[in-house]
């Protein structure tokens, strides 16, 4: 027990900011090469992180002088906190930045929200970032604070821009039991997907593997309208189809914030992140995760892979 005691201590350092479920499922991949420290703003969770590997340390982003005990804990960073809730800055990245290494390096997981509408095309990561709404906005804004501060500090800095995340129990289940219409086929946008343990297996390869100041679509191989990605889990659960209607009908029957996902269409293209990061999706599509569910009100089969 003491050379194990010793053998943690001497790994390198690793820090996750914003531990939530897929920091969780990072935490087993990384805490047998690393000594994680998981930051969380709620000391309730000390006992869950530190069952699951980590060293927890409570600090929260959007008060500073709670910062100062992360300064030079480590090396390296994983950086999966949301933007600051309000405005057009994301203050809690900024305040971030203050602790973070010099000569170090950092793993940001910012959103594809950053492209705003795209009108359904496809594209790669040389297309410039045009947000449309003002959580977009914020992560933009992260990301240019922290290209600045990697270029200030000599530090490397990966950005995964990821899309809408999906699992066994991140499906958009009681959205479809309320009934929440979708849009009509010629009014609905392309959306993109990537499943919660394939997004941390990324994080883990960007870790190791990712170029400098380098930004990468984290997407899979789905190829879905939003619309159709709503019948397919209605479909995996025994559920009516939502309800379609045209764009002016449907502003007064879903939330701002749902609405504003419907407003923009895009396709990104995932070929950086499977050349550079070496990635092997262990859910390609969508289609994959839910072909593993029964018939009756989705029961999960046990996985084949």
């Amino acid at each position: 027990m003491k050379n194990n005691g010793l053998k943690i201590l001497s790994r390198p350092r690793l820090l996750v900011v914003g531990c939530g479920d897929v920091g969780m499922r990072l935490l087993p991949l990384l805490r047998d090469r690393f000594r994680v420290f998981a930051v969380t703003s709620q000391p309730s969770r000390v006992a869950e992180l530190r069952a699951a590997g980590a060293t927890p340390v409570v600090a929260n982003l959007d008060q500073p002088d709670s910062l100062y005990r992360l300064k030079g804990l480590a090396d390296r960073v994983v950086h999966l906190a949301p933007p600051s809730p309000d405005g057009l800055t994301d203050r809690r990245t900024r305040h971030l930045t203050a602790i973070l290494p010099r000569h170090g390096s950092v793993v940001y997981v910012s959103t594809t929200g950053v492209y705003g509408d795209c009108a359904g095309a496809r594209f790669d990561e040389t297309r410039p970032v045009a947000p449309k709404n003002a959580r977009a906005i914020r992560r933009v804004d992260a990301e240019r604070v922290l290209r600045r501060w990697a270029s200030a500090a000599g530090a490397r800095l990966a950005i995964l821009r990821v899309p809408g995340i999906y699992a066994a129990d991140r499906l958009p289940v009681e959205r479809l039991r309320q009934g929440t219409p979708a849009l009509l086929p010629d009014d609905d946008p392309y959306t993109n997907h990537i499943h919660a343990d394939d997004l941390a297996k990324i994080i883990a390869l960007a870790l190791f593997r990712a170029a400098p100041q380098r930004v990468y679509h984290t997407v899979d191989d789905s190829d879905m309208k939003m619309g159709d990605y709503f019948d397919a889990v209605a479909d995996a659960f025994g559920l009516p189809h939502p309800p379609r209607l045209p764009r002016a009908q449907l502003v007064e029957r879903v939330s701002p914030m749902l609405l504003s996902f419907m407003s923009e269409s895009r396709r990104l293209q995932n070929d950086r992140m499977k050349r550079e990061l070496g990635v092997r999706l262990g859910w390609s599509t969508v289609a994959d995760l839910l072909a593993n569910f029964g018939p009756r009100q989705g029961q999960l089969f046990s996985p084949t892979r």
